[in-house]
């Protein structure tokens, strides 16, 4: 287990991309490239911008594992096969510092970051001088946005939240500068306020610096732009309770009044339709940002990661993955707020057995190796955020936010109008809004962490998962214990 995470964290003198599609983000088709070479031309250098993407899609993080994690920890699905390798002590709550998920996820995280850093280093030594600096600032942007969504990420699962102390409570070991040999490991948790900070520092680089655009919708859906720091940081606002700071971000790239455009950059819009958004060529102007995926060896979540292997029933129950989690009848599917008639429902539902009826999520239809492409945000997500935080703001209900409200639940049941008259009653609306249109999208677990409220059981017959209140141990998971090994300086959650 040392050795491997050495491998990881310390042993990245080269960087490694796997997919294979060169018009969104891929390398040549070599799979690493000597650390003394790989910034010696310009291919080379935008390689390694393509290799960051290609480690942030990794199967244990953004390419599956993290959203799987976020929602089956919630109450929207049910263990089907008890299989540890599946997430079964993430979902039952039962993680310890040893557990395959903690390590795994941890793991890639920091990978992730590292080689963002190594990257990062690499560019102020000899890839500026390389591509010049107005490349260099687009690519050092798309590597400062990429950390800093790794180190959101990471927060979502192994830290309290921001509101716990206003972020004084114990966040991350804070890793600026690539670790390419043995060395010194030893750095204590910044907090989880110090993290926040240098997200920001990051993300608000990568606004003033990515490309305002793309030359085609694919790389405006796979390659960070600067609407892409900005929706970011609509949802990491979210989840800092900064409701304010989230309006004025969101009024960056959502109109005034319906229908709601972002006006400057990519000309970001819902789909009519929102079955388009989950289907080939998986690039329309909703899709802020996703994670590409093809059938290239190397070139998805590889094995027992996928959204769909997960979610998706088996074949002979009309699906294409592996039954591993059917919904909660108890979850938002059985609330009346969903409604039969909901798009989100006849196309993403779809029920098996005859005597007990068992409900799935089939949002992600592509079969093995399950090349749908992950969301990682979506134009409605900014919608939802800029209304939750209006009303949260300013503790009232304004006719803005009630149109952006309707304008995402009317997408998909328009024969409903949505009119919350209180404050209460309109939260209530937006965050079952947020459950049935994120739906598999990993946002469940960091919207019930963001408000302090308690991860509610669910039980089934092959087992069950406890309440977990917002005081208790398990409310967020353990670190790393080959972090622990390594790093004398870290603690574990108390």
């Amino acid at each position: 287990m040392k050795t491997a995470i050495k491998s990881i964290i310390l042993g990245t003198l080269v960087l490694v991309a796997s997919c294979r599609n060169k018009d969104l983000m891929d390398p040549k088709p070599t799979t690493s490239i000597p650390d003394i070479n790989a910034f010696d031309t310009p291919d080379k250098v935008l390689s390694q911008v393509r290799a960051l993407y290609a480690n942030l899609k990794g199967g244990q993080f953004y390419g599956g594992r993290y959203l799987i994690y976020n929602d089956i920890r919630a109450e929207e699905f049910l263990n089907e096969l008890t299989n540890g390798v599946t997430a079964l002590q993430t979902w039952n709550h039962s993680l310890t510092n040893t557990v395959a998920e903690v390590n795994g996820l941890w793991a890639q995280g920091f990978y992730t970051i590292n080689t963002c850093n190594v990257f990062l280093d690499g560019m102020t030594a000899k890839g500026t001088s390389v591509v010049g600096d107005a490349l260099s600032k687009n690519y050092t942007a798309e590597a400062r946005l990429i950390r800093a969504l790794s180190y959101y990420s990471l927060l979502q699962l192994y830290a309290r939240p921001y509101w716990d102390g206003s972020g004084g409570k114990d966040g991350l070991p804070l890793r600026l500068v690539g670790n390419k040999t043995s060395g010194d490991y030893k750095l204590a948790r910044s907090t989880v306020a110090q993290i926040y900070d240098q997200i920001f520092t990051d993300i608000n680089y990568a606004e003033t610096n990515l490309p305002v655009t793309y030359s085609t919708a694919a790389l405006n859906t796979t390659r960070a732009h600067r609407n892409t720091a900005i929706a970011l940081k609509t949802r990491i606002y979210l989840s800092m309770r900064k409701y304010p700071e989230a309006v004025t971000e969101a009024n960056k790239i959502v109109s005034a009044t319906a229908p709601f455009t972002a006006t400057s950059g990519v000309n970001h819009s819902l789909q009519a339709d929102i079955t388009n958004v989950f289907k080939s060529p998986y690039t329309t102007t909703e899709s802020i940002f996703s994670l590409p995926m093809s059938s290239t060896s190397g070139d998805n979540p590889g094995t027992q990661n996928q959204l769909g292997y997960y979610y998706s029933p088996t074949a002979a129950n009309g699906g294409v993955g592996n039954g591993e989690y059917s919904l909660n009848p108890s979850g938002i599917i059985g609330d009346a707020y969903f409604t039969t008639a909901d798009k989100r429902r006849t196309a993403f539902v779809k029920s098996s057995g005859t005597t007990t009826i068992k409900y799935w999520l089939t949002k992600y239809a592509a079969a093995s190796p399950y090349t749908d492409y992950v969301p990682v945000i979506r134009y409605s997500e900014v919608l939802l955020n800029l209304a939750e935080a209006k009303v949260r703001a300013n503790n009232a209900v304004d006719a803005q936010s009630l149109a952006l409200l309707n304008a995402v639940h009317q997408r998909s049941d328009p024969a409903t109008t949505l009119a919350p008259a209180t404050v209460a009653d309109f939260i209530t609306a937006i965050l079952k809004e947020r459950r049935i249109e994120f739906l598999g999208e990993g946002l469940r677990s960091p919207d019930l962490l963001r408000l302090g409220l308690t991860i509610p059981g669910k039980s089934t017959t092959s087992g069950s998962a406890p309440a977990v209140q917002s005081t208790d141990k398990a409310y967020i998971w353990p670190i790393s214990s080959t972090e622990l090994d390594l790093n004398k300086l870290c603690v574990d959650n108390n």
